[in-house]
Order: structure tokens, then sequence, then C-alpha cells
């Protein structure tokens, strides 16, 4: 079964995550994603432990149902292969720096030039017409500039990086979505366009959601920041013999929390009665709720909490999350077999479409494994 975007030839001359992320989602529901490498390859083929050069486990995850072909855009030949792809996509994706492309005559005016339907899409660290246009960007230098590093180590003191690449991936994610949104217009102008997608400017976006606060408003009426999660109480509480994610969140479960711990005096008190009173006092409430769940043991908090209807969950490990009996039921990971690789397990598609669902109908491949792709276009 087709997914939504079958039909739509994807050229994607991404590398490392951010691109890649994106159009393997793009390829997940059904485009034709053409990744196109440079003769050195994508630095994440290189990630380890790896069953065999040039197939690591960050490269595998970030480029199943794609095709392979290598091309060295600086030399004629190649360059005019690589144009006779994209004469034919409806979208072509690069992370090479403007400039660059410029240069190689890649550039949105040159390739709509050319094809004139085309959606050309540039996943770049900084917006172009500002004065960090021509920075090098990677995920690390993303979160130390965007506020979330110094946010992430609120409480201990130094900044810190969240332990994931949290910029490229919401970029990609934010790629995506843009790039549909893009061939959604077209098919009511008939025209491409030129489609920027910054990491910068995405990631201060994202963070600056619940931390704008009181800058919210002209003038200020109080601190950026959102204090509920900048509580350095806030956290896995530690239980008698383990710890325990545990979060009232409205009034009622509120009320419900402090009559299973028996704190009759909890729920009277003025601090805790409602959400407004809450949020003045998110220290206090939360290191009561630290000291109320340290006298039980994590499973008798669970099928309290389960009773109660309180949100909660035990602290998974990553390794744990392969025996979720919830992820096992959705069928979530799947067992695939690759053809070069051997058996892999992969994350699936958590969107479901009822009608068109995404699926991986094929492994991440090896460099130039599709060359036979590179026939004129379409």
């Amino acid at each position: 079964m087709a997914g939504p975007l079958a039909g739509v030839r994807v050229i994607d001359l991404t590398s490392v995550a951010m691109g890649p992320y994106g159009t393997q989602i793009l390829a997940d529901m059904g485009a034709e994603v053409i990744k196109v490498e440079a003769p050195e390859g994508d630095v994440f083929r290189s990630s380890a432990p790896a069953a065999s050069p040039g197939m690591g486990p960050a490269y595998l995850n970030l480029n199943r149902n794609k095709y392979s072909v290598t091309l060295d855009a600086k030399t004629p030949a190649d360059r005019e292969s690589l144009l006779r792809l994209i004469d034919g996509a409806d979208v072509f994706v690069s992370n090479v720096r403007p400039a660059a492309l410029a240069r190689l005559g890649l550039d949105a005016d040159t390739l709509r030039s050319r094809n004139p339907r085309l959606i050309h899409c540039s996943a770049v660290g900084f917006g172009q017409d500002g004065p960090y246009a021509a920075r090098p960007a990677f995920d690390d230098i993303i979160q130390a500039m965007s506020g979330l590093a110094d946010l992430q180590g609120r409480n201990s003191g130094a900044p810190a990086y969240v332990n994931t690449i949290l910029a490229d991936k919401v970029a990609g994610l934010t790629l995506a979505y843009a790039i549909p949104m893009a061939l959604y217009e077209r098919e009511r102008s008939g025209q491409g366009q030129a489609v920027e997608v910054p990491m910068f400017e995405t990631l201060v976006s994202f963070t600056l959601i619940e931390h704008m606060s009181g800058h919210s408003f002209v003038p200020p009426r109080g601190p950026m920041g959102y204090s509920r999660v900048l509580s350095p109480q806030r956290r896995p509480y530690r239980t008698r013999d383990g710890y325990l994610a545990l979060l009232p969140y409205t009034d009622a479960q509120w009320r419900r929390f402090f009559a299973l711990a028996e704190r009759a005096d909890l729920a009277a008190d003025a601090r805790y009665v409602d959400a407004s009173a809450r949020a003045r006092h998110f220290d206090e409430l939360y290191q009561d709720l630290a000291d109320i769940v340290a006298l039980r043991g994590t499973e008798e908090w669970l099928a309290l909490l389960a009773d109660a209807d309180i949100p909660h969950s035990r602290v998974n490990t990553p390794e744990a999350l392969f025996e979720d009996p919830h992820l096992k039921a959705t069928g979530f990971f799947q067992r695939v077999e690759h053809p070069t690789e051997g058996p892999l397990v992969a994350a699936g598609i958590p969107v479901r479409f009822s009608r068109t669902p995404g699926e991986i109908r094929r492994q991440a491949p090896r460099q130039d494994a599709d060359r036979d792709m590179l026939e004129p276009a379409r």
C-alpha cells in the first residue's frame, strides 16, 4: 500500500543527522528519496559499532527507505549527472552551505530556472539574511547558542548539553513538515519555491515556547524561564527501592495524590490549593512530593497511582524499551533483514495513516548501491 507521499521524488544531498532524519521521514511516507553522497560518503557511515565498514548504526537509523548514488559534484560529468536527477525531481534538499551550492550551480535560482516546479530546500545552520549565515553549525553549537545548554545546566551550576542530538532532530522534523507544505502549495500555484530551514532559529523557537515567560510582554512582566520545569526539585523521585516519574497536574489529581499519601494537611495547604497557587510554590511542592514518594517501593506506587489515574511511569533505561509491553503490543520495534548487514532491529514509524500508511520498504543502502539510477531523469 502506497504511503501519502508516493510519487514524490526527492534528491537528497544531506549528510549527518538533520537532513537525513527529515528525508527519512519523507521516505517512510512513500517518497522516492535518492541519497547523493560525495566519494568520501556520509560521515555517519563511520559511527560505531558497525558490522562492516561504512554501515554504522547511526547511518542505518537515518537512511532506510532511500537509494544511494555517489557523485562528485565538483567534476563536470558528475555535476551533469546530478543536474539530470534534479531536473526530474520534485524536491532537492541539501545541507551544503549556500555559498558552496552557488559555486556548483546548485542554488535555488539556477535549479528552478531548469525545473520551475522544484522545491529547493536548504537545511542550514542559520538564516541566510543574518550575520551568522556563513558559520558552520553542529548540534552542540546550536544547543549552546539557543539558550538550551544554559537552561539544562541551571540546577547544576554549569551549562550542559541534552544527552541527545536535539537540535539536529528538531530541525529535521521541521524540514519534514516544511517540504510537504511547499508541495501542497505547488498543487495550487503550479510553482516550486525555495525553502530554508535554519537550525538556530528552529531551536530558539522550540526552546522559548515556555521559557519566553514574562518576556512575552512589552515591557516584560517577569523573568524568562518556566518555573515548573526549572525547579531543582523536578526530577524522577527516589522510592524506597528505585525511581519513579510522577506528575499530578490537575487540581483533582493533586487531591487524589494527597489522599493516597494520607496527607490531608497538604490537600488543605493554601500553597497547593489550585494551579495558580502551586505555580508560585513549585520548589516546596516538589520537595513534599519527593518526601512522600520515598516512603514506598516502586511497584507499590505503580499500582496505587494506576488505580488513582494519576500520571506516572517507571524510569526506563533505553535497553528496557525493547521489552516495554505497550511497544510490544503496537509492534513498534521491527526485526528486519538487511541484504548485507544481516538481522537488524528498527524503530518503527510512529505516525499512522488509516488508508495510506508509511512502511519500511528497504534498508539503508551501501554507498553507491543504486548507481543504475543515474540514467537520464524522467
